[in-house]
């Protein structure tokens, strides 16, 4: 799980580039992104679980 987190905060920062060079729109900027947000909160929540 630590891994696949850290996998979508790289994703993060590649989509955040893409943005900022207009490879890709502010709106599909926007879908993806709260996308990987939501996936970075599920897979911080497994992985704090886990440890308890």
């Amino acid at each position: 799980m630590s891994i696949s987190y850290k996998e979508a905060r790289e994703t993060n920062y590649w989509l955040r580039i893409l943005k900022d060079t207009n490879y890709i729109e502010i709106e599909e900027f926007n879908y993806l992104s709260g996308e990987i947000t939501s996936i970075l909160k599920i897979l911080y929540k497994i992985i704090e679980s886990s440890k308890e």
